[in-house]
C-alpha cells in the first residue's frame, strides 16, 4: 500500500460520516485492517480517542447505525469544494 492510498485511508477513516463500508468498496479492506492500520499509524492516544469516537454513537461509521435517511458517502456540499476552499453560495 502507497503512502497515498495509505493517507487516504486513514483521512476516511477519521471522517465520522465516511462509513467503513465505503473505505471496503473503494479500497478492499475491511473493518478490521482499518482498525489494524489506525492502530498502526496513529499515535497511542490518538488511536484511541479515534476508537472511542466510533464506538460512541456519535459516529455513523456502521451503516446498520446510520440515519436511514443518509444514502450517500459523500457531503452535499463535496461538489463545491475545491482546493480546500468553499466556492460562494
Amino acid at each position: 500500500m502507497d503512502l497515498i492510498t495509505k493517507d487516504r485511508i486513514i483521512e476516511m477513516a477519521w471522517e465520522d460520516r465516511t462509513p467503513f463500508e465505503a473505505i471496503k468498496i473503494q479500497f478492499g479492506i475491511t473493518e478490521a485492517e482499518v482498525i489494524q492500520l489506525m492502530r498502526r499509524e496513529l499515535k497511542r492516544s490518538s488511536f484511541n480517542l479515534w476508537r472511542k469516537r466510533v464506538n460512541s454513537g456519535v459516529s455513523q461509521k456502521h451503516l446498520a447505525k446510520r440515519n436511514p435517511d443518509i444514502s450517500r458517502f459523500k457531503c452535499a456540499l463535496q461538489r463545491t469544494i475545491t482546493h480546500n476552499k468553499i466556492s460562494k453560495r
